[in-house]
């Protein structure tokens, strides 16, 4: 489904964490020009500023959603504002470190997983009564090819992704018989500062130049080619339309098929 289709959406309510910034933004920003009422939330100030300048009609919630108090205050403001809701898209993540993993401060593997995995949790616990309330809906998680692939030197990113899968799936066995349907998107190497970061570290941990890095995540793919954020809100709007009204505990890559991952020398 195209991002830029007529209102498609009008009536739903929907809820995309990360929501400022990268995959969420894109996400925000085609559902809303579908024609649905948009909540955006993000722990970034500054990008939420620029994203209430650029898109007024989505309503915004600065919050990590890492944090229990903080998603419970998300959702009192959203059932306050919009009194239900038709869509959860959870997009909060974090690269984590970047190390082998005997090198790995348990902090920071428990900061990756809760951001990652945590977050989603939270959410989804939330939404749910809502979602039963209105007797329909769809909850997309962004996992990530890391989390079926496996990815070296970034092993709390992989796990925790991974755990996502298994969430997904076992949310869409709970809720089916309400009517309300779960399934994951994975992306591929999404073009943009994220990954820049994420290529910087990897090819300073290896030392090799950043542009191997990059030579070798395009080669990994079969379309020879980066991602971009607007292929994964394309593929979240037709995930959460009655065209997909059947898909539900499915893993659906957005990567242009990954041949493979971290095959640079470790």
């Amino acid at each position: 489904m195209n991002a830029s289709a007529a209102p498609y959406f009008e009536g739903h309510r929907v809820l995309v964490t990360a929501a400022a910034a990268g995959i969420g933004r894109a996400i925000a920003a085609a559902f809303a020009r579908a024609g649905a009422a948009v909540h955006a939330v993000d722990i970034d100030a500054g990008a939420v500023a620029q994203l209430n300048a650029e898109h007024p009609g989505i309503h915004t919630t600065l919050a990590d959603v890492s944090v229990e108090a903080e998603v419970d205050h998300v959702f009192e403001r959203h059932r306050e504002r919009f009194g239900g809701i038709e869509v959860l898209v959870n997009c909060a993540g974090i690269a984590g470190p970047t190390a082998l993993l005997e090198d790995i401060d348990p902090a920071d593997w428990r900061r990756c997983v809760g951001v990652n995995l945590d977050a989603t949790f939270l959410c989804c616990r939330r939404a749910i009564g809502l979602l039963r309330a209105a007797g329909r809906g769809s909850i997309i998680n962004i996992s990530s090819t890391a989390g079926w692939h496996g990815y070296p030197l970034r092993t709390p990113y992989a796990a925790a992704k991974w755990a996502v899968i298994g969430l997904t799936k076992s949310l869409a066995m709970e809720l089916g018989p309400a009517g309300i349907r779960a399934n994951a998107i994975c992306p591929g190497s999404i073009d943009g500062p994220r990954m820049e970061r994420v290529m910087a570290a990897e090819a300073a941990g290896k030392g090799v130049s950043e542009a191997q890095v990059r030579q070798r995540y395009t080669a990994g793919v079969s379309l020879r080619t980066f991602i971009a954020a607007e292929d994964i809100a394309d593929a979240a709007l037709f995930i959460a339309s009655p065209a997909a009204g059947k898909i539900t505990g499915q893993i659906i890559n957005v990567d242009g098929h990954l041949e493979t991952l971290g095959s640079l020398d470790r």
